[in-house]
């Protein structure tokens, strides 16, 4: 890929985005909401029986669809007005507007209705040159004008391409048409150059498949960011009746298509095998035909196709295990605590049986075994993954429940209580989150959980609506903190009495106590963790406790606030002008700064295979609350059993995630001449200018001889007449993290919505190791003799130092802006900064690199006012402005 052309990737969406990048491998068209394919869906639209045609499409979406093809061609039916209330009807069902639609006819007039109703960006399906180059034109101009994506077929005024060298001529021409006189995206042309039936018994049709495969790759290299799709299910159509040579036939299809450069294709999740499953035997007669490597293939095939017929037979008899024969409480306990779900909806259909009400089953049986596992965790017997495993196994059982207690129509259930979860405006980080919220379904709490970059007028207006008993604001970032004091002061404006618990790694108790708890009459609290949750919550609502509870609380933090705002503040501290006096001096005489090899931005390209080798797994288990050094944690007498079933299972999707490319890595680096100015600030000099790079020092009185540090005496004062220099970097394994998690999620799986995200953001941090790495030895070159193991790395021995922006060191966010620009990041790998300068995605990591040998980390701790002042004053900032940013280290 050539630098600068990371963006053109094909951009989707419905109510989702789906971007379809080199490493998205294959997107699958759902292609039951088709009258031309689904005698059923046409029974349904002829019936105008919508309600069960929208069952259809939810049921691919659920199926694995990423696209939605709606086609309603049909000699019978109003073409116009079934296009245009079908699609009316998907946009008001989120579960299935989520994805892109394809709006999928031969007939204009159709295809327009669709795209004055689409919600997002969908694709037309399709445009061609059969009537001409002069509504070829007219039609993509409309196309590109309602903002679509378009697949275009390889049919001319001659007819349909059915050679190689018809689709190659076709699509070509098509494509300079669209490209260079319509001015059409490249990124958004989808050729489709004709999937034929292969085994007919035809001479001519022989190479229908391999055509395909040839031009397919033809398209990818000649015709550039063009996608490639097509009707897969056309391919066996000569086998109608013998599902599993149909499926077979796809299967491999798809896999030879896919290896060629096929990004999607119009297929039935349930109607295609794993290519690795398909039976070897099978397997070998169905490629014989698609690639024409044998004279009687067809013959070959068809005869053993016979074998086939009626096989059903596609899964495998568990056998039954001992724990089957206890009483349905007891096996609803087991699969509970064991967070086994194979059989979790025949038992929960059995207690349904022998209760009076389906709700019944959740309150009594159900919560019976939560209890177990809510005891054993408090006990310290059971750890966090596994009760996310537990929470998986209980939404199942009351995902099965749901639709016998609708129609019940039971109002009450005996809810623990509502809780709103929400990550704060501008934050984009939720593992934690995520976590609470798991560790409170788990003991009844009736969870909304409103994700990330929340605004606070939609938690405001979502508490009131929705009646919540409690409020969850999460942040990880500093700016976050200030978005939950300002949440605070607008309920309070409201006369809103929800009590609010706060957590997230920058907030403390200290904080909640002095800032927060102070805006807000009804009660503030601070959860240090998942473990503490459940026994906050639940003071908080009982009764009999919460008096008291509140009470106690408010008692705490009054006492807390008062001796943190009563304590003497400066007389540690140092002025600005005196901290600077006593700066970190370096004796530039005898150091000569290394010349780097590469000097300029650089875009990092890496397989995920290579980052593997440099995870630090330490604070992966840190995430799950399993406390520990890797790897003696694994022999832990506590914790070690988790942690090693945690490990395995984190190394069986690790290796799904490199082998699968379920991410993608991303990386952009710069080095550049620099050197020190006015004490505190890095001058940045790049071809086109300079930049200024503003550190803060540390300004409470240190022992004798101690100095107070800034990230500035690391580089060469320009009075020095020393040429030195600054690099800074930005990578990001985030891309598909989130679309992973979603999928995980939609299954009712909370442990690996919660691992990929985890190990997404191991691998960035393993991203930002591995190119530190790759700059000290080759790209700049400073240590070039290094030789360090893994344990060496994570323990930082090396020579140099790579802070970054919102750490200890360097706690001011506002510095990314100026890695953003040096680097341009957001155009050369699509990473992001939300109004509070998180990144996004969120597995990402940015910061600086200094190759002086005498670098190192340090906190810069808390600084007086008359810094933030001249802070302000460096960046052209307002004082109350910078003190927003500074807040959590300035004295008060």
């Amino acid at each position: 890929m050539k630098e600068g052309d990371c963006k053109k990737y094909l951009k989707l969406s419905g109510l989702e985005p789906l971007i379809i990048t080199p490493e998205t491998n294959f997107v699958n068209v759902g292609e039951r909401t088709n009258v031309t394919g689904s005698r059923k869906f046409l029974r349904l639209i002829k019936e105008g029986n919508y309600d069960q045609a929208l069952d259809i499409a939810r049921n691919q979406v659920e199926g694995g669809a990423q696209i939605i093809d709606v086609n309603m061609d049909e000699g019978m039916l109003d073409g116009v007005m079934a296009m245009t209330k079908f699609l009316n009807l998907i946009a008001a069902e989120p579960d299935i507007a989520r994805v892109p639609i394809m709006i999928d006819s031969s007939k204009w007039e159709i295809i327009e209705a669709g795209l004055k109703v689409i919600q997002g960006k969908g694709i037309v399906n399709s445009i061609s040159l059969k009537e001409g180059e002069a509504t070829f034109v007219h039609h993509a101009k409309l196309i590109k004008r309602y903002g679509a994506a378009v697949i275009v077929m390889a049919f001319d005024e001659l007819g349909q391409a059915d050679t190689y060298e018809r689709r190659i001529e076709i699509c070509k021409r098509s494509y300079e048409i669209l490209v260079n006189q319509v001015g059409f995206a490249a990124e958004d042309i989808i050729f489709d150059p004709n999937i034929f039936p292969v085994a007919t018994g035809m001479e001519e049709h022989k190479l229908n498949a391999l055509d395909f495969f040839r031009a397919t790759k033809w398209i990818r290299e000649n015709l550039p960011y063009a996608g490639v799709s097509g009707g897969v299910s056309n391919v066996s159509f000569s086998f109608r009746g013998n599902d599993k040579v149909r499926e077979a036939m796809h299967a491999a299809f798809l896999y030879h298509a896919i290896q060629n450069g096929m990004t999607m294709g119009i297929v039935n999740p349930e109607m295609l095998e794993i290519y690795d499953e398909v039976d070897t035997k099978l397997l070998e007669h169905v490629e014989d035909v698609l690639l024409n490597r044998r004279e009687d293939a067809t013959e070959r095939l068809l005869e053993l196709a016979e074998s086939y017929k009626g096989d059903v037979a596609k899964t495998n008899e568990k056998a039954i295990q001992e724990w089957r024969n206890g009483s349905v409480q007891d096996r609803l306990t087991h699969s509970l605590v064991k967070g086994i779900d194979e059989f979790i909806e025949i038992d929960v259909e059995e207690a349904r049986l022998q209760s009076n009400k389906a709700i019944e089953v959740i309150e009594i049986n159900l919560m019976a075994g939560m209890n177990v596992v809510g005891d054993l965790f408090g006990s310290g017997k059971m750890f966090l993954p596994q009760v996310v495993k537990s929470a998986r196994v209980m939404k199942k059982a009351v995902a099965y429940l749901l639709p016998f207690i609708e129609s019940e129509k039971t109002g009450n259930s005996s809810s623990a209580g509502k809780v709103l979860m929400a990550t704060v405006k501008g934050d984009v980080h939720d593992i934690g989150k995520n976590i609470v919220a798991v560790v409170l379904g788990c003991n009844n709490f009736e969870i909304i959980d409103l994700g990330v970059m929340v605004p606070p007028e939609k938690i405001i207006e979502t508490a009131i609506q929705e009646k919540v008993d409690i409020i969850g604001l999460s942040g990880l970032i500093t700016p976050s903190l200030d978005e939950m004091v300002y949440l605070a002061k607008e309920m309070d404006k409201l006369n809103i009495k929800i009590p609010i618990m706060i957590g997230g790694a920058t907030t403390s108790r200290a904080h909640t106590a002095v800032k927060i708890a102070p805006e807000y009459k009804e009660t503030v609290v601070h959860v240090n963790d998942a473990s503490r949750a459940v026994t906050v919550a639940s003071n908080l609502l009982q009764k009999e406790t919460k008096e008291i509870y509140v009470k106690a609380i408010r008692e705490e933090y009054d006492t807390l606030r008062e001796g943190y705002l009563n304590r003497s503040r400066e007389k540690n501290f140092l002025s600005i002008e005196e901290a600077r006096q006593n700066k970190y001096k370096i004796d530039w005489t005898n150091y000569l700064p290394s010349k780097p090899n590469f000097i300029g931005t650089k875009v990092i390209q890496v397989q995920l295979s290579e980052l593997v080798d440099f995870i630090d797994w330490t604070p992966f288990f840190q995430s799950w609350q399993l406390f520990g050094k890797y790897p003696a944690i694994l022999n832990d007498e506590v914790v070690g059993e988790q942690a090693s079933q945690l490990f395995q299972d984190a190394q069986k999707m690790l290796h799904q995630i490199v082998d699968e490319k379920w991410f993608e890595a991303k990386g952009v680096l710069g080095i550049f001449p620099a050197h020190q100015i006015n004490d505190d600030d890095i001058d940045v000099i790049t071809s086109s200018g300079d930049e200024k790079f503003l550190t803060l020092r540390q300004q409470s009185q240190k022992t004798v001889g101690a100095p107070n540090i800034a990230l500035a005496d690391f580089v060469a004062p320009k009075n020095t007449g020393i040429q030195d220099y600054i690099g800074c970097f930005c990578v990001s394994t985030g891309f598909g993290v989130d679309e992973k998690a979603t999928l995980f999620e939609q299954q009712l799986d909370d442990y690996n919505s919660i691992m990929v995200k985890a190990l997404g953001d191991r691998l960035a941090e393993a991203f930002a190791e591995y190119l530190h790495l790759k700059v000290r030895k080759e790209i700049w070159g400073y240590a070039t003799n290094e030789n360090l193991n893994n344990q060496e790395l994570i323990k930082e021995v090396y020579k140099g130092i790579r802070p970054a922006p919102g750490y200890p060191a360097c706690p001011d966010h506002l510095e990314k802006p100026t890695i953003w620009k040096l680097l341009q990041v957001e155009e050369n790998i699509g990473v992001t900064l939300t109004e509070s300068m998180a990144m996004w995605p969120a597995a990402s990591v940015s910061g600086y690199y200094f190759a002086h040998p005498e670098s190192k980390y340090f906190g810069l701790g808390k600084i007086k006012e008359d810094q933030v002042k001249d802070y302000a004053k460096r960046r052209g900032i307002s004082v109350e402005m910078a003190s927003k940013w500074l807040a959590p280290n300035i004295v008060d």
